[in-house]
Parts: structure tokens; C-alpha cells; sequence
């Protein structure tokens, strides 16, 4: 019998994430890589990555052995999480990747 998963996570204090990951992205000085003359066809870009620990609750709806009911699993986790930025020569930092590191 094929069952299905619901898997869905909530950050605790998800405003201090959300504020660090927009220092990250609105960092004020460069090194010099955007400027980087490349092939055509290319772009040179700035990078600009952190790594933080965040916590929160991973929660697991599960069918149980009637086809109405559900059960929950609460798990609380804390996991460090690398995020990146880039940042074209005349373009803001953007988030374009983020990953659990455990």
C-alpha cells in the first residue's frame, strides 16, 4: 500500500533570518570580481555567503490505519544552513541558493 507524506519545517525567529540573510545580500563592499573582464557570452560575479545556524520544528503527517485520520510527528531541529548571494557589475545581491548542511 502505497503512503503519503506531508514533511513541512517552521524557523524559530524567522525575522532574525530573514535579517541576516539581508545584511548578506546588501553588503556594502566589493572585491573586485564583477569588474573582471570575461569571454563573451559571460558574466563576472560578486559572491557573497554566510553560515548559520538555525532552528525550528520539522513536523511529519503520516495516514494512519483509517483513510481520514492523520498523526503527527513534532521533531525540533537545529542545523547549520549555508546561504549565497551574487551580485552581476550593475546588479543588487540576489539569493539564488541556500542549503541544510546537515
Amino acid at each position: 500500500m502505497k503512503q503519503n507524506l506531508h514533511i513541512s519545517a517552521a524557523f524559530d525567529q524567522p525575522e532574525f533570518l530573514q535579517n541576516l540573510v539581508e545584511q548578506l545580500a546588501y553588503r556594502r563592499y566589493e572585491i573586485g570580481f564583477g569588474n573582471e573582464k570575461m569571454p563573451p557570452g559571460f558574466k563576472a560575479l560578486e559572491t557573497s555567503s554566510t553560515e548559520t545556524y538555525v532552528s525550528g520544528t520539522m513536523a511529519i503527517d503520516f495516514p494512519t490505519d483509517t483513510e481520514t485520520t492523520e498523526e503527527r510527528i513534532n521533531m525540533p531541529f537545529i542545523t547549520a544552513f549555508l546561504f549565497t548571494c551574487v551580485k552581476g557589475k550593475t546588479d543588487p545581491y540576489q539569493l539564488i541558493w541556500s542549503c541544510s548542511l546537515s
